[in-house]
């Protein structure tokens, strides 16, 4: 059974390519399926062309998905991205 959070962007810059790149670096060092869902499109977050695909500006509220055999640890540190990337809560 699939984890999920979701995570408002506070960040005026919103998800741009240096946070994007934490976020799939730390999204790859886990086993489990990590989708970023934003405006009902999913992508997957070991992607950066998909999660820069999605555009995503400040004040946006957006779902991180983790389904796998370290979903809650991939959640977890995913979130914690954000927070140490000042992206968002």
């Amino acid at each position: 059974m699939a984890v999920q959070q979701t995570v408002r962007i506070t960040a005026e810059t919103g998800v741009h390519a240096r946070p994007a790149t934490a976020l799939v670096n730390k999204a790859g060092h886990f086993s489990s399926d990590i989708k970023l869902v934003y405006n009902d499109k999913a992508v997957n977050l070991k992607s950066i062309m998909g999660v820069m695909s999605l555009g995503i500006p400040m004040d946006a509220e957006l779902t991180v998905i983790a389904e796998g055999e370290d979903e809650k640890e991939a959640l977890a540190a995913i979130v914690d991205v954000f927070k140490q990337e000042e992206l968002g809560e």
